[in-house]
């Protein structure tokens, strides 16, 4: 299997963007716990994480393709199947149906981070650690707050058989994990 450092490297050298390569991580570390909760294998889980949105700059002129491209370069790299089945499917606009938990795990997990990374900048101190989860939930219902979230996308956490209470729970302490990498 692909390590977490083939995917850092591969995340460094062809997304460019320091702003997306956080989501990216803080995708990654929200997979990582969502994999525990599940009793999922972590790494392989963390890995769809760190590199679902890999394509990103290829695909951005093209959103239909955004998942598919990446999952061509993953496959020629050798990633395991179930990374680049969910990194094909992520984007609801592939048409590539989400079967498995981690398809859908990852699918909800995208939106999340924004919306986090959101409710932290609009905090005096901008910290992860002076949010809380009712701050979260409550601006989650602010439908013009972090509109690029989708809460339709976040909603579906109902399919990994969590509330959204408990799904926001999870991911925010998650990206806490890593906030010094955030820079929150």
């Amino acid at each position: 299997m692909a390590s977490r450092d083939d995917g850092l490297r591969l995340v460094e050298r062809k997304v460019g963007n320091s702003n997306l390569i956080k989501h990216m991580l803080a995708t990654e570390a929200i997979m990582r716990a969502l994999a525990v909760k599940f009793d999922a294998d972590v790494d392989a889980w963390g890995l769809a994480g760190l590199v679902h949105d890999v394509d990103y700059k290829k695909t951005e002129k093209n959103p239909e393709k955004h998942g598919l491209v990446g999952a061509s370069w993953l496959e020629e790299l050798g990633y395991p199947a179930d990374v680049i089945k969910a990194v094909s499917c992520h984007n609801e606009m592939t048409g590539v149906p989400m079967e498995s938990i981690m398809d859908k795990a990852l699918h909800v997990s995208d939106p999340l981070t924004g919306l986090i990374v959101a409710c932290a900048l609009i905090h005096p101190d901008k910290r992860l650690s002076s949010i809380d989860v009712p701050f979260v939930l409550n601006r989650f219902k602010e439908r013009r707050f972090a509109a690029g979230a989708s809460r339709e996308q976040m909603e579906k956490s109902s399919e990994i058989g969590l509330t959204l209470e408990e799904f926001v729970e999870i991911g925010l302490n998650a990206m806490r994990g890593i906030s010094e990498e955030l820079g929150l």
